[in-house]
């Protein structure tokens, strides 16, 4: 068979390390929920973590925002230029630079608005705007050493990177409560500092080394950047909507209630933490298929897939209902009602099912689709929680699911519009795909 049969087309080489991918992964959401409860009781209760809570979920709406699609695009050119044997150092240089472009952006953005946040957010902690700025800072390298790693198949290395993070995160948060510090500012920068450990090490084992190269042009590394930079920020800006809404709107005295808050959204997202760790690992087939023009078996593979997710949704939201308020209790010693974990449960179910439209939507070069999907959901959020009453929570809740349900909407039509426009994946178009992780755990 000649190379240049589809299906060789599409070949890449990222899903030869979706299983390390995927249990650094797993191994990352497991120390999140033990940094959260050893951090609460580190701290002295709910309403002292409530700031580094805030910080959490603020962190990982800016950083995969802004980051990831550089790591998508970084991952991409390198991948191309290993392919055609040459080398990618130029790349590397671009990449980098124009994410050392988006952390002074968005730092000054943060320093102008830093009196608003610090009052309104932080109830008037301002190291943890300090923390916050340090550790946007600090993602911008683990988010291109993770690019440098898939683009230069390294993937053991990726996945060091990427479930690292959390490990060295509730090391960090151990030492802290064993020798006695209760200081909330000091537990943010351990959030902070955190990813910086594995770039250290990857670095110095030479899996960023990459080689000389012809010169890259701007052309090469951003040709879907913009369209993939809208739908970062709005999809991870939607996902940590919920606590930061809260953190916002909530009134004074009520920082108890937040962090719980926080704590069930954290504890909707166990099957949505599990579905993206095997994603990865679905998502090649599926677009080989379509690649080699089987739609029928393309459409048969995403109708289970979604019939899997649908179940695994409707039995999260019912196990929210019933037994999440014991789950809660006994995990973080919170209280939350039946109804707020099953409408965050909803809500992260219906997010599921976006995300995997998405990426399918992704794979068949539908980028400008995707932004536009997740900017209506952001939109819809905004809207829901305006709109929907004077409870607090509940306009939250509401919104987290109308959002959901708009997003999935969109992506659900515009993966009707491609596959009837004949749209197949190319190399490019699936590591973008595949890498399209919008969140962090």
């Amino acid at each position: 068979m000649s190379s240049t049969t589809p299906n060789a087309q599409v070949r890449t080489p990222l899903p030869e390390g979706t299983l390390p991918v995927g249990i650094s992964l797993l191994v990352a959401g497991l120390a999140t929920y033990a940094f959260f409860k050893v951090g609460t009781v580190a701290v002295g209760g709910v309403e002292a973590f409530a700031p580094i809570a805030s910080m959490w979920f603020a962190v990982f709406a800016l950083a995969p925002g802004f980051f990831l699609p550089l790591e998508q695009e970084l991952g991409r050119a390198l991948s191309h230029r290993r392919a055609i044997g040459e080398g990618g150092r130029p790349v590397v240089r671009r990449v980098v630079g124009l994410g050392g472009y988006l952390v002074v952006a968005v730092t000054i953005g943060v320093l102008v608005l830093s009196p608003l946040i610090a009052t309104s957010y932080f109830d008037g902690d301002w190291f943890m705007v300090i923390a916050l700025i340090a550790a946007f800072a600090a993602y911008a390298p683990a988010h291109m050493a993770r690019g440098v790693c898939s683009g230069s198949g390294r993937f053991r290395d990726y996945a060091i990177v990427l479930g690292s993070d959390g490990i060295v995160r509730i090391v960090l948060c151990i030492v802290l409560a064993v020798i006695g510090v209760t200081a909330v500012g000091a537990y943010g920068m351990a959030i902070a500092i955190s990813p910086l450990f594995a770039v250290a090490y990857v670095y110095r084992r030479g899996a960023l080394r990459t080689d000389p190269g012809p010169a890259a042009q701007w052309s090469e590394v951003t040709p879907n950047l913009g369209w993939l930079l809208v739908g970062s920020v709005c999809a991870a800006t939607l996902l940590n909507a919920g606590p930061i809404a809260a953190s916002i709107l909530a009134p004074d005295g009520d920082e108890g209630l937040v962090t719980a808050f926080s704590y069930g959204v954290l504890l909707s997202r166990i099957p949505l933490f599990l579905f993206q760790a095997v994603q990865a690992a679905l998502l090649p087939r599926l677009s080989q298929q379509a690649a080699r023009g089987e739609f029928d078996e393309f459409r048969s593979g995403l109708r289970r897939l979604m019939l899997v997710v649908i179940a695994v949704g409707v039995v999260g939201t019912a196990g929210a209902y019933v037994l999440g308020p014991f789950a809660l209790a006994t995990m973080y010693d919170a209280d939350l009602t039946g109804r707020t974990l099953a409408m965050l449960s909803l809500s992260s179910a219906v997010y599921m099912l976006a995300l995997s439209n998405a990426q399918a939507v992704i794979a068949l070069q539908g980028h400008a689709l995707v932004a536009l999907g997740w900017a209506l959901g952001v939109v819809a959020f905004g809207l829901g929680t305006w709109l929907s009453g004077d409870d607090v929570f509940k306009r939250i809740e509401i919104g987290l699911v109308v959002s959901s349900v708009v997003a999935l909407v969109t992506f659900t039509v515009a993966l009707r519009y491609r596959l009837h426009a004949g749209g197949t994946p190319n190399t490019a178009s699936m590591m973008d795909a595949i890498t399209d992780i919008p969140f962090e755990i």
